[in-house]
């Protein structure tokens, strides 16, 4: 399901299960290679794409969802708690992260890529979307959270609400992902990106830090006062 390579200092987790579908199983790999992942040393920044052409990722596994009994899918009652700590530790793993989104990224693939810290898409063909209201869904807050960290407000509306189907370059105009380029061209220019931002990667404890700052408990563009009070009381808010 899960494929970790190495080039230079940019590990490369390719996702390669077909339409990549969000099941158990599914996360717990893509856990495991994080592991690999974080127990490096170093320069490192991390690319994650998909063997498919067709699909970055297909959200979740909803034929699985509804199945019974022994499924490759694996604990369908796991699944909820860990997937979703799973996109935490995404969002806040230290180093540099890119999804290079080579096609369809929906619901729970639409997330995994914004968790990461920049996005590359394919220019020609597929859709970003948070289609939950589309399948009959409500999304989750924490969703949603991550959304409005990663989204302007415009773009976060029609997104979440109006499950706007993203292509590749009214993403890039409206802010949610970095760049775009061929099919051909798109692994190697976030691998590039990637590598020019490895250096990053050498401090895991700042780089974490500051991304713990940015999206976790008490995170500083959440928290009650406004930048003058913080700036005037500095010592409130020491590391």
């Amino acid at each position: 399901m899960i494929d970790l390579t190495r080039e230079g200092d940019v590990f490369i987790l390719t996702m390669n299960d077909g339409e990549n579908r969000w099941n158990t199983t599914f996360v717990r790999q893509f856990n495991a290679a994080l592991d690999e992942v974080e127990a490096s040393t170093g320069p490192a920044a991390l690319v994650t794409t998909s063997s498919d052409a067709k699909f970055f990722s297909n959200g979740l596994d909803l034929d699985w969802r509804a199945s019974t009994g022994e499924h490759r899918g694996g604990d369908r009652d796991a699944f909820g708690a860990e997937f979703m700590a799973l996109m935490a530790r995404i969002i806040s793993l230290p180093l540099p992260s890119i999804a290079a989104i080579n096609g369809h990224a929906f619901g729970a693939g639409f997330m995994c890529a914004l968790c990461h810290d920049k996005r590359w898409m394919r220019e020609d063909r597929g859709f970003a979307c948070a289609n939950e209201v589309e399948i009959g869904m409500v999304i989750p807050q924490p969703e949603l959270a991550l959304f409005r960290h990663k989204l302007p407000m415009n773009v976060f509306f029609e997104t979440v609400q109006l499950a706007r189907r993203w292509t590749g370059p009214a993403a890039l105009a409206a802010g949610i992902v970095q760049g775009t380029t061929t099919l051909e061209g798109l692994q190697a220019a976030a691998i590039s990106d990637a590598a020019s931002l490895a250096r990053l990667g050498a401090n895991r404890k700042i780089y974490g830090a500051m991304k713990a700052s940015l999206y976790g408990e008490n995170a500083a563009i959440n928290g009650p006062h406004g930048p003058a009070y913080m700036l005037a009381n500095p010592a409130l808010y020491a590391h």
